[in-house]
């Protein structure tokens, strides 16, 4: 008996070894990957998006293919469902999120981040024609938003979250955008960067509340235990802000450079 027990002791042992080398070498496959899979929403204008022609475009597209040429390897934009973002790079189907990502310390816990490159806001969207002015105009109201995103937490964090009539949360702000023009939401909450792109090509049909919710910062967001592809990564993106890429990339999509240094 004492022989079968330590004949299995062994087993196990060696199964774990076996493991743990396993693990490793693909933890370290992770970080020497030629072609960098991106997991976007691309239907996040203007930072990763499908134009007329159905072609994956945005400014963050063009700084991950920027970022990409500097670090000698391809890029895979995959579109995700937004809202298991952190599963997709946690399971290694993507190798990065960035999209319009928003920092925040729960999301930490989850993922490594290079630095802020950009900053943002979450911001209150009507109708241009809408009585809705301020804040304490959305009592009683239906709010729209994209599930799993920055702008639910953003609500949450605020006051006006307990008098809000009801949260109708949406695949993608397009969805949510296209309720409010139709009347079937009141107001929405979003990013800022996004509403500002849609207002230069629907100028009289929405407005943006004065007040915002909460300033918030985007960076790309990297699996835990990648911290070499995140040291590449962060170079590749001060290199760009050195050489004036990365404002280049600002000023073609938001006609100035906006790009954090």
């Amino acid at each position: 008996m004492k022989g079968k027990v330590i004949a299995l002791l062994s087993f196990l042992l060696i199964g774990l070894v076996i493991a743990g080398c396993s693990n490793s070498e693909s933890s370290e496959k992770d970080q020497d990957k030629d072609v960098l899979v991106i997991g976007i929403d691309d239907a996040f204008a203007p930072m990763g998006f499908r134009d007329e022609n159905n072609e994956i475009v945005g400014f963050d597209i063009d700084m991950a293919r920027a970022a990409a040429e500097i670090m000698g390897k391809e890029v895979k934009f995959q579109p995700i469902d937004w809202s298991t973002k952190e599963n997709e790079l946690m399971s290694g189907r993507i190798d990065l999120i960035w999209n319009g990502y928003t920092i925040t310390e729960e999301r930490k816990k989850k993922v490594l981040f290079t630095k802020p490159y950009l900053e943002n806001a979450q911001v209150i969207v009507t109708l241009k024609d809408s009585d809705i002015t301020e804040l304490d105009d959305l009592k009683g109201k239906t709010v729209g938003l994209q599930a799993q995103s920055s702008a639910l937490d953003a609500l949450n964090a605020n006051p006006i979250r307990e008098e809000v009539g009801e949260i109708t949360e949406f695949a993608n702000n397009v969805l949510a955008l296209n309720d409010l023009k139709t009347g079937r939401i009141d107001a929405v909450v979003i990013d800022e960067v996004v509403i500002d792109y849609y207002m230069t090509k629907e100028e009289d049909t929405y407005k943006v509340l004065d007040e915002a919710l909460a300033p918030e910062q985007y960076g790309v967001g990297v699996k835990k235990g990648n911290e070499k592809l995140l040291e590449e990564l962060q170079a590749a993106l001060d290199q760009m802000n050195e050489d004036g890429t990365s404002a280049e990339i600002s000023i073609k999509w938001f006609g100035v450079d906006k790009v954090l240094k």
